[in-house]
């Protein structure tokens, strides 16, 4: 468990800096965002090492891998400030709906193209996010329900990190609750314990329930002695003082 911990925690602070975030959504603060890009980029990563690199297994997921590095890096393009006009040789966008909304297309089109590959799964699960971040909650939802019932474990468990943030945003605490006690009982390599601890106690904190959140911040250091876990969980709780 420790060295899941580091891992998962080590993956995620790489897949910040690697990815970029976006801009916030409509509902997701940066942070939730962030941690939900980094699981999905571990999934990417594990199924790569693991499945023996599914990506180039045949022709068309090799087309399929290309298409959605592309339309991963429109998601880390640039925001032009107000009212300065685009430069052809420096890509970039004028708002974080814009730029969601080109992803979001790039994404579509790699599942309409390649349905049955594995890439296609994941961009579904982008299609998610960036349906989100166009304020577009309902086809968010949708997206990452249908992963969490029917995708493969480690991008299931994803798609139940990305709807538990989706329903803690709209005022369903409790659904999303649910989510995260499932994750933190069954944790992947995608999403670890801990991970899912983190997201819970901060909802609990926007939930006002700061003692059940200070609970959790203090199990989070008696379970993970490793330092990146005591770290986070001493932060959230000097915050709660």
């Amino acid at each position: 468990m420790r060295a899941e911990t580091r891992h998962q925690l080590k993956t995620d602070a790489f897949s910040r800096v690697t990815l970029g975030a976006a801009e916030k959504t409509a509902h997701w603060s940066v942070e939730h965002r962030n941690t939900l890009v980094a699981a999905a980029i571990a999934v990417i990563v594990i199924a790569a090492v693991v499945g023996g690199g599914w990506y180039y297994q045949s022709t068309q997921n090799e087309k399929a891998s290309f298409e959605f590095s592309e339309a991963v890096r429109t998601l880390d393009m640039p925001l032009r400030p107000a009212g300065t006009p685009p430069q052809p040789e420096v890509p970039s966008f004028a708002s974080a709906k814009e730029r969601a909304e080109a992803a979001h297309k790039q994404f579509q089109a790699i599942v309409d193209k390649y349905p049955h590959t594995h890439t296609a799964d994941m961009a579904r699960y982008f299609l998610g996010v960036t349906a989100a971040s166009e304020g577009d909650d309902a086809s968010a939802e949708k997206y990452f329900r249908d992963l969490s019932e029917h995708g493969s474990r480690e991008l299931a468990s994803v798609a139940k990190l990305a709807l538990a943030s989706l329903e803690g945003s709209t005022n369903r605490a409790k659904d999303a609750e649910a989510l995260y006690q499932d994750l933190i009982n069954h944790p992947t390599a995608s999403v670890s314990k801990v991970t899912a601890q983190l997201e819970l106690a901060d909802l609990y904190k926007t939930s006002d329930r700061p003692l059940d959140a200070k609970r959790l911040y203090e199990q989070i250091k008696r379970e993970n002695p490793g330092p990146e876990a005591v770290q986070i969980a001493t932060e959230k709780l000097t915050e709660l003082k």
